[in-house]
């Protein structure tokens, strides 16, 4: 018996060890086998990297300028406030003051020519000139004197290409309601589109409390390229138009860059009072890129056309640096 008993006790002592390890083993085994899955790092084929190489350059003719840029010295606008707008992807390339709430001047045309056109209204019918289409804030002039009668479609051209007081005036004149109705018509297109911080008070942009922001201006211009009407009409270089009197009279675009043939311009509208300085809004196409531009409150008379071919010279620099 004692014999058996000391048999036991020795085995015990000879197993214990092995059923330590036995117990150990199987973390041993999914360790080793976390070993053998991980894939070893290697260094991308040349392949891969021209794949890669190739999908950047892509990306970079896509989006070739900076998603925005609040930097004024960047450009060294003369502007007070200027935004530009890749109008395709509605990415901000460059924005300065765009909140800032501003007189407008006569870029205040393009809502009065939207006004219009949504109403449907006879563009061949005749308007007359009257003493309630004279300027009596400014007391500017006109060559289009009391009694000359032109079709509304002459007077909508005159508006736009060559920014006419009394063509603008007259418009509101003869909207069904007279010129309060149009104003009322004019800020309730701007609420539709968003508009929030503009106001408009008449139809000529002559008064200082016609206002809006750089941010407003921008959704003005691009609901103004969807008028073909528009687009015509503020690009003509010039237009003639022959009064009831029989006298020709020939008129000239207000924004000399519709003459120059490196521009690509399908809207533009210039605006000029003293309490809103020189004013520029344009739809462009730079290097094959449709932007929306607006400048407001340049201080010089030429200025305004110098942040616009800077900014073209910007964007063409942008899209001609290869990626690095």
């Amino acid at each position: 018996m004692k014999k058996i008993l000391l048999a036991l006790f020795a085995s015990s002592l000879v197993f214990a060890p092995a059923a330590e390890a036995a117990k150990k083993r199987p973390a041993k085994t999914v360790a080793s086998k976390a070993c053998r899955q991980a894939k070893p790092v290697t260094k991308p084929s040349r392949a891969a990297l021209r794949k890669q190489q190739i999908a950047h350059r892509v990306r970079a003719a896509r989006y070739p300028v900076p998603e925005i840029s609040d930097d004024p010295t960047q450009l060294d606008l003369k502007s007070t406030s200027a935004l530009v707008i890749e109008q395709g992807e509605g990415r901000t390339l460059f924005a300065k003051n765009v909140d800032a709430v501003v007189p407008i001047a006569s870029i205040t045309k393009l809502m009065t020519a939207m006004v219009v056109l949504d109403a449907k209204l006879d563009l061949r019918e005749a308007v007359a000139i009257t003493d309630e289409d004279l300027d009596t804030v400014k007391h500017t002039r006109s060559r289009l004197k009391v009694g000359t009668v032109l079709t509304r479609d002459e007077l909508l051209r005159l508006a736009l290409m060559a920014s006419e007081n009394r063509s603008a005036a007259a418009l509101a004149r003869a909207y069904p309601g007279g010129s309060r109705a149009f104003v009322t018509a004019m800020n309730h297109k701007a609420y539709e589109l968003g508009m929030v911080r503009t106001r408009f008070v008449d139809s000529t942009g002559l008064s200082s409390d016609n206002v809006s922001t750089a941010q407003d201006l921008a959704r003005m211009v691009v609901a103004a390229y969807r008028y073909p009407v528009i687009q015509e009409y503020t690009t003509s270089t010039g237009y003639v138009v022959h009064t009831n009197a029989g006298r020709p009279l020939a008129f000239s675009n207000s924004n000399g860059l519709v003459k120059d043939s490196t521009w690509h311009i399908d809207v533009s509208k210039t605006g000029y009072i003293s309490e809103a300085g020189r004013c520029l809004v344009m739809q462009a196409r730079i290097a094959a890129k449709p932007v929306i531009i607006v400048l407001l409150d340049s201080w010089g008379r030429y200025t305004r056309i110098g942040d616009a071919n800077r900014i073209k010279r910007w964007m063409e620099a942008a899209i001609a640096q290869p990626p690095g």
